[in-house]
């Protein structure tokens, strides 16, 4: 397709999109959000089958984990105006061997460039992850949690986080720094986006 296209046809595409078909358990649901004023993108792994059910991203407890970890209202998370929502993988890929399964492989390589060359306003971008790592910061500490710890390299314009899911409450605890000394900075640097876009 032309880079004509508009962002609202391009997602018209993306939520009909089955090229993974065959291997969602559940079959194709593609949830994302994006608009083009957007000045946040949250880039995740894929969504779980809460999500999948609701189709509304991060509608279970890693959302509002997230979101208190981000100083962000459910009003302004979901306000595809200020935050774009593009996880590495669209749809629920299924269960694995611990968790969920990994973001199918074909869904960045046919979508992602394509949404993120719509999106011209982000200016901060929150990586979960290690898909979403390798794909944003492809120069960062492959393991998330060194790449928490060198949050300086990419700042001011991106921060990577831990997984918000409650599977993850252990890292937390061992790793205290990161709501006392990280979360104020990147709260404060949400905000500043925000305000900017008023």
């Amino acid at each position: 397709m032309p880079n004509t296209e508009s962002l609202d046809g391009l997602l018209r595409r993306v939520r009909a999109c089955t090229i993974c078909a065959a291997h969602l358990p559940l079959g194709p649901r593609p949830v994302l959000q994006a608009g083009t004023s957007a000045g946040i993108l949250i880039a995740g792994q894929a969504p779980g089958r809460k999500v999948h059910v609701s189709g509304i991203p991060f509608d279970d407890a890693s959302g509002e984990r997230l979101r208190n970890w981000l100083g962000l209202t459910r009003e302004q998370f979901y306000n595809p105006a200020l935050v774009a929502i593009l996880p590495m993988g669209f749809c629920y890929p299924g269960k694995g061997p611990s968790g969920d399964a990994p973001p199918r492989p074909e869904c960045a390589p046919a979508w992602r460039a394509q949404l993120l060359t719509r999106l011209p306003t982000i200016t901060f971008t929150v990586v979960l992850g290690q898909y979403a790592l390798a794909w944003h910061m492809p120069n960062a500490p492959r393991s998330v949690t060194e790449a928490v710890r060198d949050w300086r390299s990419h700042w001011p314009h991106a921060i990577a986080l831990p997984h918000p899911s409650p599977r993850n409450n252990g890292w937390l605890k061992r790793h205290p720094w990161f709501e006392a000394e990280l979360l104020p900075l990147i709260r404060a640097r949400i905000a500043a986006v925000l305000a900017s876009k008023e």
